[in-house]
């Protein structure tokens, strides 16, 4: 749905000029109220998808991005080359690491003063958010109805989401985007953007994840923010151009790491980690594919071992 933005209406103009007593009036239409450059429209909403749940509540108004300051055009992006160096570190707050120029961390448990410094240091920072799953242990676990709550994925205290419900979780994901914004984030790592192919709960189709994940990059987009395609290699040749770098776990392992060669071809970095194949076993293929790739824990501490 397309808002316009309301004109203030501008009094008609006359004017009485007296000459040799013949007096003559004139009366003009409404000025044009665009003197300080021309309205900017709030950026349109991402439909729901066709198939939808009927039930699926919807708001009298889709939510829009926050506009930037003054109306003005987001800053375009960050993105990263193919081969830049990173460090991914999801367990707690940010600690002093390998000397990369970009830092992937978790967006609910770090500051603003963390990112700052990360800043100070000439790095990058990227915003961890989990965008296909609800977890109980985060701070807006009370705002995701049940209705949108599906199977456990694996993890404790996490259910799938239903995807389908973009009204439902649009504002949710805007709201913590913006958080990642506010702390001064350059980049969001969404994470679980391959929910149609798991058990979830709910009858998810390939088409449903396109249009989720490309409502992600809008909002990031919007906010002048970079944003990441994790995994979800099967819907890469759709969806690299809405995206400004990939991250992807174990491509190495079950010999898909030429499938994110789009990403490279369009100059934009992969960031890559395998958890049990020593980096004997990939290296040297993630070199020749121009991937940035190391050897993580899983449990993503600040151990690294990187090619």
């Amino acid at each position: 749905m397309n808002r316009t933005l309301a004109r203030n209406p501008m009094a008609l103009l006359c004017t009485g000029v007296t000459l040799l007593l013949l007096a003559t009036a004139c009366s003009s239409g409404p000025s044009d109220d665009d003197a300080d450059g021309p309205d900017t429209p709030r950026p349109t909403a991402t439909p729901s998808p066709s198939h939808a749940p009927s039930t699926t509540p919807k708001p009298s108004r889709p939510a829009s991005p926050s506009p930037s300051p003054s109306g003005s055009a987001p800053a375009k992006p960050w993105q990263p080359k193919p081969g830049t160096a990173w460090q991914w570190q999801l367990n707690g707050r940010v600690q002093d690491g390998p000397d990369v120029p970009v830092y992937d961390i978790d967006g609910f448990e770090n500051t603003a003063a963390d990112v700052a410094k990360l800043h100070s240091e000439g790095r990058k920072a990227i915003c961890y958010i989990n965008a296909g799953a609800w977890e109980n242990f985060r701070p807006d676990k009370g705002d995701f109805p049940a209705a949108v709550q599906g199977e456990n994925n694996g993890w404790e205290g996490e259910r799938w989401l239903d995807i389908r419900q973009i009204d439902v979780l649009r504002p949710l994901m805007e709201r913590r985007f913006d958080m990642c914004k506010e702390k001064g984030f350059d980049a969001v790592e969404p994470d679980l953007m391959d929910g149609y192919l798991n058990k979830t709960g709910f009858p998810l189709k390939a088409a449903d994840q396109l249009a989720y994940n490309r409502m992600l990059s809008g909002i990031a987009h919007a906010r002048g923010l970079a944003v990441g395609l994790k995994n979800d290699l099967q819907q890469i040749p759709e969806l690299v151009p809405a995206f400004d770098f990939a991250v992807n776990e174990q491509c190495a392992q079950y010999d898909e790491c030429a499938l994110l060669t789009p990403f490279v071809k369009a100059d934009k970095a992969v960031f890559h980690v395998e958890y049990e194949l020593p980096t004997k076993d990939f290296c040297a293929e993630s070199d020749k594919l121009g991937l940035s790739s190391m050897r993580k824990n899983l449990k993503l501490d600040v151990w690294r071992q990187p090619c």
